[in-house]
């Protein structure tokens, strides 16, 4: 049985490229994860860390993505050495 998680929908589409041969593509999927995601948003905004709100809420999203993935695989190898070094990285920005 999959733990209790909210769901949420990632759309992404292309609206530039820099080369001319790059096909636009779009891309949605759904996703869970155990924390509310827009709260994490507002919280990394509000710690004013980057020159942007932009690039806080990039940092954010990316950072929840990748961290779900990794917690639901954390017995994979390919995490195995960062897993502890994530974990320092994660008591700083909270602590920031």
């Amino acid at each position: 049985m999959e733990k209790k998680a909210n769901i949420y929908r990632l759309q992404l589409e292309t609206v530039a490229t820099l080369k001319e041969d790059v096909p636009h593509q779009n891309i949605e999927f759904e996703f869970r994860n155990h924390d509310e995601v827009f709260g994490i948003i507002d919280a990394v905004k509000s710690k004013q860390i980057f020159e942007t709100e932009a690039e806080a809420t990039e940092f954010a999203l990316g950072l929840k993505l990748f961290s779900e993935v990794m917690l639901k695989n954390k017995k994979l190898p390919l995490f195995e050495e960062f897993k502890p070094e994530f974990a320092k990285f994660m008591k700083k920005l909270k602590a920031s």
